[in-house]
């Protein structure tokens, strides 16, 4: 069994560095894969829907099983059916099964993204939640830019299909590990609970509902972008980026995995030293604040100062990143468009352990899985389900620069959001 701290974490955040490396490979080669098939901005944008769709709808569910019962079980079959479902997106040959293969890559990965967060807060010191968080969740963006990288790289050496095929592979055999953990001692919320019921009380709590609320619109923009960024480069600088070849359609697969690999590069660096850069302030900000301990009430006064601590990081990085990322979009360059884009990921990312660690202390601790799965179903019921099948209308319909300026107002809207209010703390 596994029960190092450090064992566990390292685990947990290898296998979602996998989780987003096979979410985000259909972006790298979006391009192509629609050029092949015919598929219009719109059916392209749905595909990312699909994907939600079933990782959002499924997430609740395995909240409640998760805070009921083992994890490890649960962790290992959603690790090896978005790794089967991954690898059988290559197989795809229509649109129907296209999206189907999707739905089933976002219900596996909805068990791993709602549970293996309370393991690591059940392992971790209260002093350094919020650094083990911004360890798990480097992953998103490491993992994500990893897709851009090795989808670009494998689609200008084998094609797509390619692309799918290897990055389904790793989780099939890292899969069974995840019964190898040992699970720490917790209070587990009785049975005759239920669903809805759990929702309820969730809902009613002022500072998670504030977060919650500030995500879903952070994650609305946030996943519009990284689903389309590697297409409005490609498309806006096609000759820039896609070298000196004469045939339309090479140049454009040409440009399409450069501009993968370039904004993966760039999404590594900024993602990982915005994340990094987020879990160091929110356990600095709790320094400074009242002293919290694994005593402490989830709603003690106390908690509830170090909870608009970790808001206030939340929103300042949104306030970096939504008037960077407009200017980002008009650069006439595609390097020029790369520095901007750069800093302002940076902001963005600052988020990433904060809020999630907001999502794990502001609620009952019995509750913890119920309101990862909450925070889930909420950021993509209101968030990124809708946006990229959006945005890919609004390409079809105005362009894609006008498109892509609606994303800097919905960052802005989550600072708002996210701006803590004494009131709620108290």
């Amino acid at each position: 069994m596994i029960r190092n701290r450090n064992a566990v974490l390292a685990l947990l955040t290898g296998l979602n560095l996998l989780n987003y490396i096979d979410r985000m490979v259909l972006a790298a080669v979006l391009k192509p894969m629609s050029t092949e098939l015919d598929l219009s901005h719109t059916q392209a944008g749905f595909l990312a829907t699909a994907f939600l769709l079933g990782y959002f709808l499924t997430s609740p569910f395995f909240g409640a099983a998760a805070d009921r019962g083992r994890r490890g079980w649960l962790i290992a079959i959603g690790v090896a059916t978005w790794s089967l479902a991954t690898a059988a997106t290559g197989l795809c040959h229509g649109y129907w099964t296209l999206l189907a293969a999707r739905i089933v890559v976002g219900v596996g990965e909805a068990s791993y993204a709602t549970i293996a967060p309370t393991i690591i807060d059940d392992i971790t010191p209260a002093e350094s939640k919020s650094r083990a968080l911004a360890i798990f969740y480097l992953a998103l963006p490491v993992g994500s830019a990893m897709g851009y990288v090795l989808g670009g790289q494998i689609l200008a050496h084998w094609g797509w299909r390619a692309a799918f095929y290897i990055a389904g592979g790793p989780g099939l055999l890292l899969a069974l590990t995840c019964f190898l953990i040992a699970e720490p001692a917790r209070k587990l919320r009785e049975a005759k609970g239920n669903l809805i019921e759990g929702l309820r009380t969730l809902a009613k709590i002022p500072l998670f509902r504030r977060a919650v609320l500030g995500y879903c619109s952070y994650t609305a923009a946030l996943g519009a972008f990284a689903l389309w960024a590697p297409s409005f480069l490609a498309e806006r600088f096609t000759r820039e980026l896609g070298g000196d070849l004469l045939d339309p359609r090479l140049l454009l697969d040409s440009a399409t995995a450069r501009a993968s690999t370039y904004f993966g590069i760039v999404t590594i660096v900024a993602g990982a030293l915005g994340t990094w850069l987020g879990g160091w302030w929110s356990d600095t900000a709790q320094k400074r604040g009242p002293v919290i301990t694994a005593e402490t009430a989830w709603n003690a006064p106390a908690n509830g100062l170090g909870i608009n601590a970790l808001l206030r990081v939340c929103s300042i990085g949104m306030l970096v990143a939504a008037p960077l990322s407009a200017i980002a979009f008009l650069m006439p360059s595609p390097w020029l468009f790369f520095g901007f884009a750069f800093v302002a990921e940076i902001g963005l990312f600052l988020s990433t352990s904060p809020v999630n660690a907001i999502g794990l202390r502001a609620v009952p601790p019995e509750m913890r899985a119920s309101a990862m799965a909450a925070m889930i179903f909420a950021i993509h019921l209101l968030g990124d389900l809708w946006s990229p099948f959006l945005l890919g209308i609004l390409n079809d319909w105005l362009g894609s620069t006008i498109a892509m300026m609606t994303l800097p107002i919905t960052f802005a809207l989550s600072a708002y959001t996210w701006w803590p209010r004494a009131r709620e703390a108290s």
